[in-house]
């Protein structure tokens, strides 16, 4: 595997820090997965996944989002995506589609987000889905209610302690909860995975699991509400196949109902091709559970049967 970053400067003048995970310079490039990464963790933490996938013959890309990882310039700085930031990574992540279209010219290119991720890209689908061939969500959720009760407590909390507040309160609405199913626990984010290792590494890793602001907060309740607007849906292309996937015990997509629901949403809009699989008694990071060789090939298969047999370059501009 050839590993490389770069930085991609958005539309506001952000330094938007880009992995790129690409095969041996001999492989075929097959198609192009662009990821999304989740809430309070970073897109390095996806390497693992983008070697067997380049082993496949795939190229991955991977970008640090505002306010995580290295784009948000350092640790302080995390959790902080400011102004308008969740419609500003929409954006990003729209950008980087462009580029890489442009760097790997005929080939499939296809577009995954995990937990927080997945939610930009459900927004992607909506709004900007004519730059992708296909969509993975992992670890979503379908519609839920209190959302505009939430973005109006934490609009309520910033206007009384400021956008750059730590907050405590909203992380623990937010959060609060997930590990109840798994007590007795280990620690604060069990629910992430079955696999203690993994869920040390999470904690150790000054760059996940950070307190976010009230600014975020207020934005990320936002973003659930738009993309759960029934109007919005009938924008969503029929023709292009998305897949879905999630642990049965994860309590982002409500123990699968949540995923169910988003899946039953999209088939009824006539969306022609739908997959969804829920691994029992997975938590919610499968990708790094106990079972992520068994996740990580069923990945890898969907996209294989979604790649046209002609597609193919040899390298890349980027």
């Amino acid at each position: 595997m050839q590993e490389h970053t770069f930085t991609m400067t958005d539309a506001h003048g952000t330094q938007i820090h880009v992995y790129k995970w690409l095969p041996e310079p001999e492989t075929r490039i097959r198609a192009v997965l662009q990821i999304s990464h989740g809430m309070c963790e970073t897109a390095e933490r996806y390497a693992r996944f983008a070697h067997a996938l380049t082993q496949a013959g795939y190229a991955v890309y991977a970008s640090d989002q505002r306010g995580h990882g290295l784009t948000a310039g350092s640790i302080e700085k995390l959790g902080d995506v400011g102004e308008n930031g969740f419609q500003l990574m929409a954006q990003d992540l729209v950008q980087l589609g462009g580029l890489l279209r442009n760097a790997h010219p005929g080939v499939p290119l296809f577009l995954m987000g995990h937990s927080m991720g997945s939610f930009l890209v459900q927004k992607v689908i909506r709004t900007s889905s004519e730059g992708y061939d296909g969509f993975i969500l992992s670890g979503t959720n379908g519609p839920r209610g209190m959302l505009k009760a939430g973005r109006l407590l934490a609009s309520i909390q910033r206007s009384v302690q400021g956008d750059s507040h730590r907050s405590l309160l909203m992380n623990a609405i937010v959060f609060g909860g997930f590990n109840r199913a798994f007590s007795p626990s280990r620690t604060r984010f069990d629910w992430l995975s079955r696999d203690p290792e993994e869920v040390d590494r999470y904690i150790e890793d000054p760059f996940c699991g950070v307190i976010c602001t009230t600014s975020f907060f207020r934005d990320f309740f936002a973003l659930l509400e738009e993309i759960q607007e029934p109007g919005g849906y009938k924008s969503i292309p029929k023709q292009k196949p998305i897949y879905l996937f999630s642990g049965q015990q994860d309590p982002v997509g409500q123990n699968g109902k949540g995923v169910r629901r988003l899946e039953s949403i999209y088939r009824n809009l006539g969306v022609t091709d739908v997959e969804c699989r829920l691994y029992p008694e997975g938590r919610h990071e499968m990708l790094n559970e106990t079972n992520r060789d068994e996740v990580t090939r069923d990945v890898l298969n969907w996209l294989d049967r979604h790649i046209p047999a002609e597609a193919s370059t040899h390298s890349s501009t980027i």
